[in-house]
This record gives structure tokens, C-alpha cells and sequence, in this order.
């Protein structure tokens, strides 16, 4: 599929099917990119459940961002908490046994889910696709639908603004990618996350 068809196209082209998954998940953090799929998600797949992981450290905005997204796209975003103990115990700590854990519990059952990887994002992400098969979550491989794959920078903030959609307030204040408070800085790409180490993944898309 790549190359093939618009960054528009591949959207809706990949959400449709993904659509024809039953036990369909979109792992959501409020990001510009998940601005853009919930758009059009909510009306190709309706019966998708949309989840988060909440870790117990994130911004401010990025809670006030959860609420304007379910006010806007009249959707109750489930769940899944990350919740260390302490609730922030470090990077490696958090990123690759509660957060990881937190996916495969949100994933439990599902035979698909949609993520807003995109290529452009950094080195990690360069070969992403928009179809793809999960072997991480279990006993049985899922598929993993990335449906801005292709998309740069400039073509998702034409869509938000052509739309009008809500979108993370840090994105103006030079924070490009956002996660947890304690291990996000500004920057562009992903360097604003984890800066200083030569971690560039979570763990949640490293397959």
C-alpha cells in the first residue's frame, strides 16, 4: 500500500479496514495525531473502543485535552491505569513493564488495533506501515492499522485546522511529541522525549 494512494486516502482507506474488525481497539494520548483518527474513526467504526493509559504523571493539558476530546467526539475513552508505586519510578521502569502491561491488558480480546505512528516522527518509526501484524500481545498475532503512516507535519495541521479539531495545547508551546510529564521536553520529532538518554521508544511499538 505504500506510496500508492494520498495521506487522505490512506486514512480513510486504513479505517475502513480496520472497520471490519469487531473487537477493534484505538490506543489514544491526545495528541495531534489522535485528533486527526478519531475524526473519521468514530463514523467508519463506531463499535471501536477507544482507550488511553494513564500513568498517573501526565500533564495538566493533556488531561484538559481527554476532556475536550470526548466533548468533542462524544466518545467515553476507557482506561487502563500505569500506576507504579510510587507512581513515577523512572523511564525504564515505567515505560517497559507498566505501560507495556497496561497495552496488553487494553488489547486483551481485541484482534486489531489503530495507533497514529507515522514516519516522520524519527529513525524508529521510518518503515512503519499502514497495515501490519502485531506479534507482541499474547498467544495469537493482531493486526496494527497506522493510517497516518505517510503523513507529515504540515498535511496534519492543515486537517485540524481545516476541521477546526481540538489538539493538545503543548503542541504551540514546542512540544511536538508529548507523554509523561517527568520525561518530556520540548523538542521536535521525538527528541523532546527522554532527552538526554538514547531511549527513543516506549516499548508500546517495538515489535
Amino acid at each position: 500500500m505504500r506510496g500508492l494512494i494520498t495521506p487522505a486516502g490512506s486514512l480513510t482507506q486504513t479505517l475502513h479496514r480496520a472497520a471490519a474488525h469487531e473487537r477493534l481497539v484505538f490506543l489514544c494520548s491526545f495528541q495531534k495525531e489522535e485528533s486527526v483518527i478519531l475524526d473519521e474513526l468514530l463514523a467508519i467504526a463506531p463499535h471501536v473502543r477507544v482507550v488511553t493509559i494513564d500513568t498517573g504523571v501526565l500533564f495538566e493539558q493533556t488531561l484538559a485535552t481527554w476532556r475536550a476530546f470526548e466533548a468533542r467526539f462524544g466518545v467515553k475513552i476507557a482506561v487502563e491505569e500505569a500506576f507504579g508505586s510510587p507512581p513515577w519510578t523512572g523511564p525504564e521502569y515505567c515505560c517497559g513493564t507498566q505501560k507495556v502491561a497496561a497495552l496488553n491488558r487494553a488489547l486483551a480480546g481485541a484482534d486489531a488495533w489503530v495507533t497514529g505512528l507515522r514516519r516522520e516522527q524519527g529513525p524508529s518509526r521510518a518503515d512503519t506501515q499502514l497495515v501490519e501484524v502485531d506479534t507482541k500481545r499474547g498467544a495469537s498475532a493482531i493486526a496494527k492499522y497506522n493510517p497516518l503512516a505517510p503523513w507529515t507535519q504540515r498535511e496534519l495541521w492543515a486537517r485540524i485546522h481545516e476541521r477546526d479539531l481540538p489538539y493538545h495545547p503543548l503542541h504551540d508551546a514546542g512540544y511536538e511529541s508529548i507523554g509523561c510529564a517527568p520525561c518530556t521536553l520540548r523538542g521536535s520529532g521525538r527528541d523532546g522525549r527522554w532527552a538526554g538518554t538514547a531511549k527513543t521508544e516506549c516499548g508500546l511499538h517495538v515489535t
